[in-house]
């Protein structure tokens, strides 16, 4: 690993100029969420990277490099599958109503631009239709500020990873020359985020000092585990899972090169989870860079990809030590840290 070390608050908004929001909706039904990161006024530099073979998005093609617009005011990821979408709308609306977006003529004459991607939690507060809607993407975008919550809230609400239960994660990097890389996902993963053959964490291994040091799952738990992820592999359908999130940095990137953050950042999720890119899956990653610094050199850019991925794993590892267990229609959701210290 490079020599780097967290930012202040081992966050995405240790990237100066963005912000995190969440709207967590519990109870009459519902086990769901939104959470919105908001760039900068002016936007930020934007790529994606979808692997997953079941994917739920928005405004992805935009972000190909061959096309015009370069910069994203928001990345709205949420709960519902492609029903949750919706909340994408109400991020758009309320930047909108800020006169914040692309500009297209005279003064509120702009059109905002809000990738958007999915995790599947249909059903799993009790009622399918209790998915995210525009009023959701509205409140997560209201909500937004310096302070990332993490664990079982926003988008994270109703996550499961790899029968546990899963959430919202992030962590940050400082490099040597004091470029910021961070990353925030949403871990709901067909595959576990953990060794089956040893319980240990998966992104254990890539953390800074002891930022994710937990004792392993006991064999006890494991095996209850294998139980119960063969009872879910028997209800699996395309795209009925997925890892998604945004990685960001405060250097100048081109469309390109924040496409290929985001693709390297994708090896980040291969180290954290397993299997990972699945069928099942929808796993995407944005990038977003604010360009707050200079452009790096060619070796410098590959430092920078580099600490993606692992901001990525490292990122991972906080979704599932911060998720809190609990009921669902699906049964009990336990935490990692309720069976580690059973």
């Amino acid at each position: 690993m490079l020599p780097v070390r967290p930012g202040p608050t081992n966050s995405l908004t240790d990237v100066a100029g963005l912000r995190v929001g969440h709207a967590t909706r519990r109870g009459k039904g519902r086990l769901t969420g939104t959470t919105v990161v908001r760039a900068p006024d002016e936007g930020a530099v934007a790529g994606v990277d979808v692997r997953g073979g079941g994917p739920g998005t928005r405004e992805t093609d935009l972000l190909d490099p061959r096309n015009v617009v370069e910069r994203v005011h928001a990345v709205c990821l949420t709960g519902g599958s492609a029903l949750g979408l919706a909340a994408a709308d109400g991020v758009a609306a309320g930047l909108l109503g800020e006169g914040v977006g692309v500009a297209m003529g005279g003064p509120g004459q702009v059109v905002p631009i809000v990738p958007a991607a999915v995790v599947f939690d249909l059903g799993r507060g009790g009622d399918w239709a209790g998915h995210p809607q525009a009023a959701d993407g509205r409140a997560a975008l209201d909500a937004a500020t310096t302070t990332v919550e993490q664990g079982s809230v926003g988008a994270g609400t109703g996550a499961r990873a790899g029968g546990l239960k899963g959430g919202v994660g992030s962590a940050s990097a400082v490099l040597e020359d004091g470029t910021t890389v961070a990353a925030l996902v949403v871990c709901n993963s067909l595959g576990a985020p953990w060794d089956w053959a040893t319980g240990e964490l998966l992104a254990a291994r890539r953390a800074l000092g002891g930022e994710l040091a937990v004792g392993p799952l006991p064999p006890s738990a494991l095996g209850g585990l294998r139980v119960a992820t063969e009872r879910q592999r028997a209800l699996l359908r395309p795209g009925s899972a997925t890892t998604i999130g945004v990685i960001a940095t405060d250097a100048t990137l081109t469309k390109a090169q924040c496409q290929k953050t985001a693709g390297i950042g994708h090896d980040g999720l291969a180290r954290a989870i397993a299997p990972v890119h699945t069928m099942m899956d929808g796993d995407t990653l944005f990038a977003l860079a604010t360009g707050a610094r200079p452009a790096p050199d060619l070796l410098g850019l590959m430092d920078l990809m580099a600490v993606a991925a692992d901001v990525v794993t490292r990122a991972v590892g906080h979704a599932v030590l911060a998720a809190e267990g609990t009921d669902s229609a699906e049964g009990r959701l336990a935490s990692w840290r309720e069976l580690a210290t059973a």
